[in-house]
């Protein structure tokens, strides 16, 4: 993965389609392994207008934020924050859109590459994550970029998630200055 160059920017519109297209076309199975209760999917319209609707608000207005991740240019996965209380905190999401680019290093890079838009432009003071405890691939990425676990718990940690353990990592904007 080395070889690529790694980008990082704020979701366009023409990202949308491609948004919704991950959620509506993965496996349940893939699904079920990040803790999404299948359920609670949203419909592709219902998506739309969800993700789409982040694109009108200023960064104090925002509920969701979303940075693409490409690579050699092309769009592959994003990293978004939701749970936002601009000036304080917010709650960080990860994901590649297709599994050929998954454990090959560059989440590690594309997150650290993401972390300036969120404390910046959301004026953050902790950053955190929260994902299934069971999936282990961002639980070791997000110690290696340098988020700290402070505790693992019960609890059901987004709107499309089940009752899970999850693993609490933060970052604060004092750490976060250090990387």
């Amino acid at each position: 993965m080395n070889e690529n160059l790694l980008s990082v920017r704020e979701i366009e519109q023409q990202d949308v389609e491609l948004l919704v297209n991950y959620w509506t076309s993965a496996e349940p199975d893939y699904l079920k392994s990040m803790g999404v209760d299948l359920d609670k999917m949203p419909d592709q319209q219902q998506l739309v207008y969800l993700i789409s609707a982040q694109l009108h608000h200023s960064y104090n207005e925002k509920q969701a934020y979303c940075i693409i991740w490409l690579i050699d240019g092309k769009p592959v996965g994003h990293s978004n924050v939701n749970k936002i209380v601009f000036g304080q905190e917010a709650s960080m999401h990860l994901h590649f859109w297709n599994a050929e680019n998954r454990h090959k290093g560059a989440g590690a890079q594309l997150v650290k590459m993401s972390l300036p838009y969120f404390f910046q432009n959301l004026q953050l003071k902790t950053l955190y994550c929260e994902p299934y405890s069971f999936n282990q691939a961002p639980n070791r990425m997000l110690e290696k970029v340098g988020f700290r676990m402070v505790k693992e718990y019960q609890t059901i940690p987004g709107a499309l998630s089940f009752e899970q353990p999850v693993k609490r990592w933060e970052l604060t904007y004092e750490a976060f200055k250090e990387l």
